[in-house]
C-alpha cells in the first residue's frame, strides 16, 4: 500500500516523519501494514507473532535496513519481517551450527502453532498444518505469494534473492505442500475438496489468521 487517493501521504512519507518525531505518522503506517505483518509471523511463531510484529516496525523507524527506491515499500516491510523471523529462529535453536532453514520447518523447529480454533474448516485445519510442514524459506515464499499477492520479483527482493531462484522455489514449494496435504488428507475426500478449492481455503484462512483472532 504506498500513496492513496485524496492526496493521503505515501508509506515513505510517513515513515519520514515517523523517523522525524511524528508519532501520529507511525501510527498510520502501522496501521496500513500491521494486518499483513502480524498474519506474516503468526503461522510460523504464532506465540511470538506480536512481538515480533512490534521488532518489525522498529526496524523501520531505525531504519538500519534502508528502503531502496528500486523496491516497493511493502517489499521493504516484509525484507525486515523476515530478517526478524530468522534471527528469531536461530536465537530460538540450541546448538552452534546454523539454522537450514532450506531444509528444517517451523514444525520440525517445535514451533508454536495457531490454534487449531483458527481454522474453521477441515480444508483450513489440513492446509495450515501442511504448510508449517514446508521448509522455512518455502513457507515464507509460498505465504508472501497467496496471501500478500505479491510478485515473484516483490519475493525476491524480500528474501534477497534472484527472481529465476525464487519461480523455481516457488514451483517446488507448491508441488511439496501438494504431496505433504496428500499425507496428510486422511481421506479421498478431504484430499479432494481441498486441492480443487484451494484458492477459496488459501483465502479465507489468510482472513481467519489475522490479529483480530482470539488464538
Amino acid at each position: 500500500m504506498g500513496a492513496g487517493q485524496d492526496d493521503e501521504p505515501s508509506d515513505l512519507q510517513l515513515l519520514e516523519a515517523w523517523r522525524g518525531g511524528d508519532e501520529a505518522s507511525g501510527r498510520v503506517l502501522f496501521s496500513r501494514y500491521f494486518e499483513s505483518v502480524f498474519r506474516f509471523f503468526r503461522n510460523k511463531v504464532d506465540d511470538a507473532a506480536e512481538d515480533l510484529t512490534q521488532q518489525t516496525f522498529m526496524g523501520l523507524v531505525q531504519g538500519k535496513d534502508r528502503f531502496r527506491g528500486d523496491a516497493s515499500f511493502r517489499t521493504y516491510v516484509f525484507m525486515i519481517a523476515r530478517k526478524r523471523l530468522y534471527s528469531y529462529l536461530r536465537k530460538t535453536q540450541r546448538g552452534d551450527g546454523p539454522v537450514p532453514f532450506g531444509q528444517s520447518s517451523v514444525a520440525d523447529l517445535g514451533l508454536a502453532s495457531p490454534s487449531r480454533a483458527v481454522a474453521q474448516h477441515q480444508e483450513q485445519r489440513l492446509l495450515l498444518v501442511a504448510l508449517r510442514r514446508l521448509p522455512v524459506e518455502m513457507q515464507v515464499a509460498l505465504e508472501l505469494f497467496y496471501w500478500e499477492e505479491l510478485t515473484v520479483t516483490e519475493i525476491a527482493d524480500v528474501l534477497e534473492t534472484p527472481v529465476g531462484t525464487v519461480k523455481s522455489r516457488l514451483q517446488r514449494a507448491r508441488a511439496r505442500l501438494d504431496a505433504v496435504i496428500a499425507e496428510l488428507a486422511g481421506s479421498d475426500a478431504l484430499l479432494r475438496s481441498t486441492m480443487d478449492d484451494f484458492a477459496r481455503w488459501a483465502r479465507e484462512l489468510r482472513a481467519q489468521l489475522g490479529p483480530s483472532d482470539e488464538g
